[in-house]
């Protein structure tokens, strides 16, 4: 499946994108505010096995984003911790390419896989979290439609330190009543 925009291209992740993966794995600004695997150093070979397995349950959907005009890899982003019976998810993206930063991107594919969760999944509610110690993601949420729901304390451990947690949600009410 493709999900398509101006400047992205959503598609699946491949084994075959595990090179570049590690590539990201190694720059901490990079992965300093991700919450997934990359907290941890990682080799290529287990690289490769995540990404051999993460759309294999129900519970997470997971899109390579790439740019449009060249089809290069430039994050990865998706909905996880889904909950059919609460009809409810976690939001998370990264990117990867710094090339990338700042141009509006985190923006536009927040929009289209929060539509994909509410659309195609029958989603109620997309609920994420962004370190408060950076203001360009949160940013990036409320452009998208997300609203601030509250602060998570020390909820974050980086460098030593704990970090509070910016708490925000869009719910399939709202972001329809937005599109209309």
């Amino acid at each position: 499946m493709l999900i398509k925009s101006d400047n992205t291209i959503l598609r699946a992740l491949d084994i075959e994108d595990a090179a570049t993966f590690f590539q990201w794995s190694q720059d901490r600004e990079v992965t300093q505010f991700s919450i997934s695997s990359y907290a941890y150093p990682q080799s290529l070979a287990d690289i490769k096995q995540w990404l051999s397995t993460i759309n294999a349950t129900n519970k997470t959907v997971s899109f390579a984003i790439c740019c449009a005009d060249s089809n290069e890899l430039i994050g990865y982003a998706g909905i996880t911790s889904i909950s059919y019976l609460n009809r409810c998810g976690e939001y998370f993206i990264l990117i990867g390419n710094k090339t990338y930063w700042g141009k509006g991107i985190a923006t536009q594919v927040t929009k289209l896989i929060t539509d994909y969760g509410f659309n195609s999944l029958g989603l109620n509610r997309v609920e994420l979290t962004a370190f408060a110690s950076n203001p360009a993601a949160y940013r990036a949420y409320e452009k998208a439609g997300y609203q601030h729901e509250g602060v998570l304390r020390q909820a974050g451990f980086r460098y030593g330190e704990f970090f509070d947690k910016v708490m925000m949600a869009a719910l399939a009410s709202d972001w329809k009543n937005s599109r209309t």
